[in-house]
């Protein structure tokens, strides 16, 4: 088996910190050794004195063993996490995992592609962000959009959710109609050339709500 390349390990590296600074628990070297499957730990200080001098990581105190930071986070909660609840909007990073389709069903990608910066009230545990691929929400979402996620188990008739059916996720509105035993839930796409999605409603599975689009325009 080949070496993985050093900077697609150094992603790797950074994703994991990350996740873990987020979560509130900074990771030790060896930590970072065990997650990565690194020989020796010196390989993983390695890869941390790279990130911390591109910048990408900072360190409070070299002599800490969970002394790893985020750029511009305060120090004032467990891993650099900004003290205070929802009372104020502020930069986090949150996780973008993988693809999302707007069309038929496709397996959901659980993998940590890389993170972006969302200016929320929400904890960072509780969104997640997803690239979007397929038309069948166009021209509101177009391939390559990024949504941001709110995890909830549950939303009201024609909001946008990422919805689960059969361990396959798609982006979709939500329609209901009836309730309890009469109960009838569609997912409805905006591009008419789909039809839309009828699952049990004992199958279906809310993933979260979408609260926000990103979209990139390039060229003129």
């Amino acid at each position: 088996m080949g070496r993985t390349p050093t900077g697609q390990t150094r992603t790797r590296v950074l994703a994991f910190v990350q996740e873990r600074l987020l979560a509130g628990t900074p990771p030790t070297v060896r930590e970072v050794q065990q997650a990565m499957g690194f020989r020796s730990v010196g390989t993983a200080r390695q890869h941390l004195d790279a990130l911390v001098d591109t910048g990408q990581l900072t360190r409070t105190d070299d002599s800490q063993h969970r002394g790893l930071r985020l750029p511009g986070r305060s120090t004032g909660g467990p891993g650099g996490r900004p003290t205070g609840g929802r009372g104020s909007s502020r930069p986090r990073l949150v996780p973008l995992l993988g693809r999302v389709q707007a069309g038929p069903l496709t397996t959901a990608l659980q993998d940590i592609e890389d993170h972006v910066v969302v200016t929320t009230r929400h904890p960072p545990t509780e969104l997640f962000a997803l690239r979007v691929r397929g038309d069948s929400m166009a021209p509101e979402i177009l391939a390559d959009d990024v949504v941001i996620v709110r995890r909830q188990p549950k939303a009201e008739h024609g909001q946008l959710v990422v919805a689960m059916v059969d361990d396959e996720a798609t982006i979709k509105r939500l329609h209901r109609r009836g309730s309890g035993a009469d109960l009838r839930i569609e997912l409805r796409a905006t591009n008419p050339r789909y039809a839309p999605i009828a699952p049990d409603p004992a199958a279906l599975v809310i993933l979260g709500l979408v609260i926000e689009l990103r979209r990139e325009f390039t060229g003129a």
